[in-house]
């Protein structure tokens, strides 16, 4: 993906299978937290993601992010299989909570749909 001047990029670590579905170009939603750090994420930055202690990144493109206040609505909105369509919705939520405590989930959860470069 070339990068223009002005174009921010996020590196963002990423579990394995999660980077893999991103790679494969199946999974068209990222779910974050809303920490401060990604609060001015906007549509047409790049994210890097990288599998931590790798040299394994894939760029995505970001066309929106969206605030939710819970995981749940999250996935309600943005539909289980654009998340993880590996996944059942159940088993996914039980998975991002893992991830992201009840006190994580309290700052509010981020969708954000992205793609691969063309």
């Amino acid at each position: 993906m070339t990068e223009s001047a002005t174009t921010r990029v996020r590196e963002l670590n990423l579990y394995r299978g999660y980077f893999d579905l991103v790679a494969a170009g199946q999974k068209t939603i990222e779910v974050r937290v809303k920490y401060p750090h990604l609060e001015d994420l906007a549509p047409g930055d790049v994210i890097r993601f990288r599998i931590k202690g790798t040299d394994e990144t894939c760029d995505v493109r970001v066309n929106r992010v969206t605030e939710y206040k819970t995981f749940e609505e999250l996935l309600d909105g943005e539909g289980p299989a654009n998340v993880n369509p590996a996944s059942s919705r159940e088993q996914q939520l039980a998975n991002i909570r893992e991830i992201y405590p009840a006190e994580k989930e309290a700052l509010g959860a981020l969708a954000i749909a992205i793609e691969l470069p063309q």
